[in-house]
């Protein structure tokens, strides 16, 4: 016990601490109060917060805010467009020291290999990556699409349940598998009963989310409106407010954050890409907006740290408190969220050495059929159509007309080598003057390639650009490929800088929008139409799914 001695002399003052941040105001989480005191670190853990101890460091911050680190609660890393190891470079500088991800993107793609990437990138990070094991793999029935890895099942998930960096079993997005008793789902659920499961439950309700509730699922990401969270909040689940770079539920859900309920709600971002994440934040741009949404700071800044540590059962961590771990962020600003510095366990994130991407060298995972233009003819006349919503990943059924003003035609393509031509509907709401085509192999959750567009050339060029690149987005105008980032890690991740990335993001928006396209981010909004277990219609290589039915229908409006 060498250490908890060491820890207990710097305490006492028979040893000198590492470091003392001085004169500063700081949240006790517990109260949800501001205190003001000296915060005392040693070996990376807060051992005082009165005066009177020694250090040969000491900051002086009269004046300024300390809290505690942020926590996000759910997000895909693969979705930040980066791998772990330059995803922690780029938000810890924006106070997010610890999250939990579920790598369910890259487990689609390849699989149990995917799981044992992030498990091992988790014990090389100095940010605190925490792994739930992805739950549902592929994300529906494996009959309403074609994923690279197959159905994963409970023992594939069973040989990581105990590892360190391990908390339990991932989004549970098979909500009819759930209540209706589906033996694979429940396996996976009875396994994991002692410990965490998170959820995702959109829109359910009443009888159904009690079901839902009593397999043991304690969290959803998935609420979209002040009804539905309240009543998961009431039936016991922790509600964790989203702002990705689609879905964006924060102003929404604000209102909802109150001291009462502030040990029931944190913050995630789910999908956020590093352009987002340079211009506007992380979890520190969640914290503004619910600030000025009325939330007081001491409440947002609670649900940012200690709610979340205390419902993943973090122990030592999201608290300012003697025995904790030092990730400490100190703003100049407490209504503002502005961050000034970040410490994780006691180091000022400016001296960490970040070790960058090591995932240098992959096969290329897009195999798909070579296609002529042809194949990307979608029936016409009175069609099912896909109606995107702005800012969410629920999308409406809406019936119009193939030729209706706004009406583009969507593909989606099976890359993982099956040989099976692309799927073919149609999508409303991506710009009355919409031209050429976008595409992506970046498509939830079973990432084939998926494009939209108004000529099928412009369609089957955007595909072959994707197909020859690894993966990746990519925009075509009139038979020339005039903006591309290649994704060749997965078809999900690069290998450029984090900054590279952003310069081409932004190409990429301009590009998109010199074609007519209406959204500041279409990349990751055209992701989600490929998801099946989002309501209420979706495209997937095995054709367009009813989700309320969570069956294939067709094209034509009957």
């Amino acid at each position: 016990m060498q250490k908890l001695s060491t820890l207990i002399d710097a305490a006492m003052g028979r040893s000198p601490c590492d470091l003392i941040i001085k004169d500063v105001r700081f949240l006790d989480v517990f109260q949800c109060k501001w205190r003001v005191g000296d915060i005392s670190i040693k070996d990376g853990y807060i051992v005082g917060v009165e005066s009177g101890l020694k250090s040969k460091r000491v900051v002086s911050a009269k004046g300024k805010f300390l809290v505690p680190g942020f926590i996000d609660a759910h997000v895909h890393v693969e979705s930040s467009l980066m791998a772990p190891g330059d995803f922690e470079s780029v938000v810890l500088p924006h106070g997010t020291t610890t999250a939990i991800c579920d790598p369910h993107e890259i487990t689609n793609v390849i699989g149990v290999k995917g799981l044992e990437y992030f498990v091992s990138a988790a014990e090389s990070l100095s940010l605190d990556l925490r792994v739930m094991l992805s739950s549902c793999v592929p994300a529906s029935h494996p009959g309403l699409e074609t994923n690279g890895a197959g159905v994963i099942e409970s023992a594939a998930l069973e040989q990581f349940k105990n590892h360190e960096k391990v908390l339990g079993l991932a989004e549970m997005m098979n909500m009819p598998g759930v209540i209706h008793n589906d033996p694979i789902v429940h396996e996976k659920l009875e396994h994991f009963q002692d410990r965490m499961i998170d959820g995702h439950a959109p829109l359910l309700q009443g009888r159904e989310l009690s079901a839902y509730a009593t397999a043991g699922i304690s969290s959803c990401h998935e609420s979209s409106s002040l009804k539905e969270a309240s009543e998961k909040l009431s039936k016991g689940l922790s509600c964790w407010i989203r702002e990705g770079s689609v879905a964006k539920d924060l102003e929404a859900l604000a209102p909802l954050l109150t001291i009462e309920t502030s040990t029931s709600i944190g913050f995630c971002t789910d999908d956020r890409n590093p352009l987002d994440i340079a211009r506007e934040g992380h979890i520190d741009h969640l914290i503004r907006g619910a600030i000025k949404s009325g939330v007081k700071p001491e409440i947002a800044y609670r649900a940012a740290s200690w709610s979340v540590a205390k419902h993943y059962g973090l122990r030592r961590v999201g608290a300012i408190a003697p025995g904790y771990r030092a990730d400490l962020v100190m703003l100049g600003d407490a209504k503002k969220c502005s961050v000034l510095r970040v410490w994780k366990s006691g180091v000022d994130v400016k001296d960490l050495p970040f070790i960058g991407s090591k995932q240098k060298n992959f096969e290329n995972t897009i195999r798909a059929l070579e296609t002529e233009d042809s194949d990307f003819i979608a029936p016409t006349g009175q069609v099912n159509t896909i109606g995107v919503r702005v800012g969410q990943i629920l999308t409406d059924h809406l019936v119009m007309n193939s030729s209706d003003q706004g009406v583009a035609k969507l593909s989606v393509i099976e890359r993982y080598g099956n040989g099976q031509k692309p799927a073919n509907a149609y999508a409303y709401g991506f710009g009355s003057k919409f031209r050429g085509a976008i595409a992506s192999s970046v498509g939830h959750d079973s990432h084939n390639l998926i494009v939209v567009g108004k000529s099928e050339s412009d369609m089957n060029i955007a595909t072959r650009a994707l197909r020859e690149s690894g993966g990746g987005f990519c925009v075509v105008d009139r038979g020339v490929v005039t903006s591309i980032l290649p994704l060749p890690f997965g078809g999900l991740m690069s290998t450029e800088t984090p900054k590279a990335i952003e310069k081409k993001l932004v190409h990429l928006r301009k590009a998109s929008h010199a074609i007519g396209c209406e959204y500041d981010e279409p990349f990751l909004q055209l992701a989600f139409l490929s998801l099946p277990v989002i309501p209420s219609l979706k495209l997937t290589d095995k054709g367009l799914v009813d989700v309320n039915q969570f069956k294939i229908i067709g094209v034509r409006s009957s």
